[in-house]
């Protein structure tokens, strides 16, 4: 939307004394969402928090790029009361998943809960465990992903392992190995924006499906592999400590289904 002597403009475009200018103000879009009627499955619900197999391409929230179909707008579909802690435009929203995960999120029914879940998440006893398809065999049966994540230097919407990053800390451990792939369990000890694909991404082993990190390869799934298997926590109100656990999606195992096994047989 911005033009430099009439030509498309570039953001590393420089300009000089005499150069003409031009751009377009974008239309305003609503940032505050409204119910839709969007089914969700909710794998468990009570007064304060509600947990919900998210499936693969829905958007967590509203966001630039994405003004309708997202969680938030299906979560106000359902009705009742949402947390408003995180702010007007994420009612309910204590954590994210990327728009490509599928998977388990809990959110906030009022903001006591959110308070008490966004603690958790900051002490680690809200732990995340997930599914994930790299590509390689990895030689070893399990191990620590340490690197600190930053924004990458040369394209803002993406992460990147970067002196001066935050600390992040991913374990991971080996379920099963196939011919060009490895399925993995993963762990977070830490919770920055796209660790594990950064991680694994960074060791060599991108996620399949993973344009973003890893690049297109000869029959990548539609989305990165990676799937939010396992949540626990405890009740914000009565301090009970709860685990929730759904299978993958049809196109996670359908996609691991499809890799050969080892040549030697064995996975």
């Amino acid at each position: 939307m911005v033009r430099v002597n009439g030509e498309t403009a570039d953001p590393s475009d420089r300009v000089a004394e005499g150069d003409v200018v031009e751009y377009e103000i974008p239309q305003a879009y609503v940032s505050v969402a409204t119910a839709e009627p969007i089914p969700l499955e909710v794998v468990y619900e009570d007064a304060d928090l509600v947990v919900i197999n998210k499936p693969p391409g829905m958007v967590v929230h509203p966001a630039p790029g994405h003004h309708s179909g997202t969680l938030v707008h299906a979560l106000l579909g359902r009705g009742g009361t949402w947390s408003g802690a995180g702010g007007e435009a994420r009612p309910g929203i204590v954590h994210r998943l990327d728009k490509g995960t599928s998977g388990l999120i809990v959110v906030a029914r009022n903001d006591p809960s959110h308070r008490a879940l966004s603690s958790q998440l900051s002490d680690r006893t809200l732990s995340r465990s997930y599914l994930a398809i790299a590509r390689g065999r990895f030689a070893a049966d399990s191990g620590e992903l340490e690197g600190a994540i930053g924004r990458h230097p040369k394209d803002r919407k993406r992460m990147a392992v970067v002196a001066g990053g935050r600390f992040a800390r991913t374990r991971y451990e080996v379920v099963e190995r196939r011919s060009t792939h490895t399925l993995l369990r993963c762990d977070l000890d830490t919770g920055r924006t796209h660790q594990i694909r950064v991680h694994l991404a960074a060791l060599g082993h991108p996620l399949a499906g993973d344009a973003e990190y890893g690049g297109r390869a000869p029959g990548d799934p539609a989305r990165p592999m990676l799937h939010a298997w396992r949540l626990r926590l405890r009740h914000p109100r009565t301090n009970v400590e709860m685990t929730f656990e759904v299978a993958p999606p049809a196109d996670f195992t359908a996609f691991w289904a499809s890799i050969p096994l080892s040549p030697s047989g064995r996975g």
